[in-house]
């Protein structure tokens, strides 16, 4: 069975496996957004595409009428801990997804930079037609796979924390396969190469990376500072869209 890593998404929100710090950044982020809106719109798209879909989604999540809140709430309520159980892995996925997409084209807006529709999402945001504004599998991996290599940035995994690992995620429902491949990624060499090739020519997605790396870490450590810098530069950030995006999650480095 091949593996869903928008799901893979949701069970790290779902199974703590985000900072102490995520669910007030991702809350704050939320709320200096603020056009609902515009929210439910991408939510409903990312959550089913099409409205029997998008009527999955909102039973999942509580009701249509207030889909993007109660997507979004139940995103935030699984980062703070204060919800779990709420909702499907692949809709909180979705959700981070969301919230990500919209982080990144508000950074880069309000920076004055020209934003290139490099995916379905951003052409969604910024009115442009699209065959699908879901997000493709390979970005909602490499998404994944940023916030796991955020998470080796102040050293190796130790077993202890392994092991605490998988037993959130045998909690939030997800299956062995799903759990083993997230171990693998975290027993894995640091690939921020890899990452940093991903986003080469895509200012959107390395603004979405960027951001999901500061949901992954508390920045409590100098060598996650340092990290997040060497980051933001070989991506090609600004200094600029670097701040808008500490600023929509209520931190900053500077």
């Amino acid at each position: 069975m091949a593996v869903d890593f928008m799901e893979l998404l949701g069970a790290m929100a779902q199974g703590g496996m985000m900072s102490s710090a995520a669910g007030s950044r991702a809350q704050h982020a939320a709320s200096a957004i603020g056009d609902m809106g515009d929210l439910q719109g991408l939510l409903g798209a990312l959550l089913g595409g099409g409205q029997a879909a998008i009527g999955r989604a909102g039973r999942a999540v509580g009701g249509n009428d207030n889909l993007a809140a109660a997507g979004i709430g139940a995103l935030l309520g699984a980062l703070s801990g204060k919800q779990k159980g709420t909702g499907t892995m692949g809709g909180l996925g979705g959700g981070l997804m969301a919230l990500l997409g919209m982080m990144a084209f508000k950074a880069l807006k309000n920076a004055g930079q020209n934003v290139n529709a490099s995916s379905g999402l951003m052409a969604g945001l910024m009115g442009q037609p699209a065959e699908s504004t879901e997000p493709t599998a390979e970005d909602a991996k490499l998404i994944m796979l940023a916030m796991l290599n955020a998470a080796k940035a102040d050293g190796q995994i130790e077993q202890k924390e392994l092991d605490m690992i998988v037993g959130n995620m045998k909690e939030s429902g997800l299956g062995s396969e799903g759990s083993s491949f997230i171990i693998s990624q975290l027993q894995a060499p640091m690939a921020t190469n890899d990452i940093v090739q991903a986003v080469r020519g895509r200012p959107d997605m390395a603004a979405q990376v960027y951001s999901a790396s500061l949901m992954a870490i508390d920045v409590d450590t100098e060598a996650e500072r340092r990290y997040l810098d060497n980051l933001a530069r070989a991506m090609g950030l600004s200094q600029r869209v670097v701040q808008n995006i500490q600023q929509l999650a209520g931190m900053s480095m500077a």
